[in-house]
């Protein structure tokens, strides 16, 4: 079984913290092989916990997608929760005035537009700017340490859910990716991550042995997060992504889509490592909330084989096709791609292999120098 930083860092105390008022940036994916959350799990270990701070989705993972979390009181410690996807993303210097150390424990997705990789990169310029140390408990990437996918983030196209210039699907761990973030960015923060024993970068979550707990309200298991990195920029149009229903990232579809002409098209297409099925459902949240929409539902067969985001522009595409002008855009494409291109491209009828293969310089520039902070192989 693999053992995470907090498993280590619970079995094996660090003397020189015992004094220390630590701020705990974390969520409720963040637990023990046995299911304990951080919380209770470094209290227990004789830590001495002063604040809690939330990412998106809050402190308990209950706020909805892009909600602003206000700051709080949790109730079972009485202990303030700062929000960090608020008014601020930056931990203040009010939330840090009770805070010697800040820990970060948040299990990540292994995706540049998943917003916890932006919220380690506020953590450590603040803590860079106070001179608080930090200590990254590091978590496996779920979705393997090897498949790198999706072009790099333009000058200008940067927003929360692209701070950092990485490809879309990037392959680091969250500790990897703090030393990536505190160098790269010259944030100048004490940073130390707290590796894990026995995880390697071939591997998929549910190879480590531990359990997995919804990240997010619409990240419920793993097979959401495999096709995450790619089903994502359909949120740059007016499909539905079952956002609502029990198949969130798993499914698209809208109400004018004919979902077998759908399934038959990209089934043709002979994409590796997936296929397609007609289905109807009735989203409760975002694009066509109540209305019933027809489409696909996206089944992996190889998720080794599968390239997530090339299927992802392959389906943005097809529905282009049938649908005309029926297919609408909307701005947060661009902010998910880092770049004006991949619209311009996919409404230019450029092929997908052509996008694709536009990547690659970018792709085996961020190869050699992410090298140096590779912390497993």
């Amino acid at each position: 079984m693999v053992r995470t930083g907090l498993d280590l860092w619970i079995s094996e105390p660090d003397p020189g913290l015992r004094t220390a008022r630590l701020g705990l940036v974390s969520h409720p994916a963040a637990v023990l092989a046995d299911l304990t959350g951080a919380v209770d799990a470094l209290r227990r270990a004789g830590y001495t916990l002063t604040a809690l701070f939330g990412p998106e989705h809050g402190f308990d993972g209950s706020a909805g997608d892009g909600s602003s979390v206000d700051d709080a009181t949790d109730s079972r410690t009485s202990l303030p929760v700062y929000s960090l996807y608020g008014p601020g993303k930056e931990p203040s210097e009010l939330s840090l005035a009770g805070v010697d150390v800040l820990v970060f424990d948040m299990q990540d997705v292994g995706v540049r537009f998943y917003t916890y990789l932006s919220t380690l990169y506020y953590v450590l310029r603040g803590a860079g700017k106070a001179g608080k140390p930090v200590f990254v408990l590091d978590r496996p990437n779920p979705v393997t340490g090897t498949i790198l996918e999706g072009g790099a983030i333009e000058p200008g196209f940067e927003s929360f859910v692209g701070v950092v210039n990485l490809p879309i699907r990037h392959g680091l761990t969250i500790g990897e990716l703090a030393y990536f973030m505190n160098i790269e960015y010259a944030f100048g923060a004490d940073l130390r991550v707290v590796t894990m024993q026995n995880w390697q970068r071939k591997m998929w979550f549910d190879e480590t042995g531990l359990p997995w707990v919804p990240t997010s309200p619409a990240m419920p298991h793993l097979l959401t997060a495999v096709l995450y990195p790619g089903m994502c920029l359909l949120e740059g149009t007016n499909l539905s992504l079952g956002r609502g229903t029990s198949l969130p990232f798993e499914v698209c579809g809208a109400p004018w889509l004919d979902g077998y002409a759908l399934a038959e098209e990209m089934n043709a297409l002979n994409l590796a490592g997936v296929r397609f099925r007609q289905t109807r459902f009735t989203p409760s949240a975002s694009n066509h909330t109540g209305i019933e929409c027809q489409g696909v539902q996206v089944h992996v067969i190889d998720r080794n084989a599968l390239r997530p985001v090339e299927m992802a522009l392959n389906l943005i595409g097809v529905v282009r096709q049938m649908s005309g002008s029926a297919l609408g855009w909307n701005s947060h494409l661009e902010r998910l791609a880092g770049s004006g291109m991949l619209r311009s491209s996919l409404e230019a009828g450029v092929a997908v292999s052509e996008i694709v293969g536009s990547w690659a310089e970018s792709i085996s520039g961020f190869v050699h120098q992410r090298e140096k902070y590779l912390l497993y192989v």
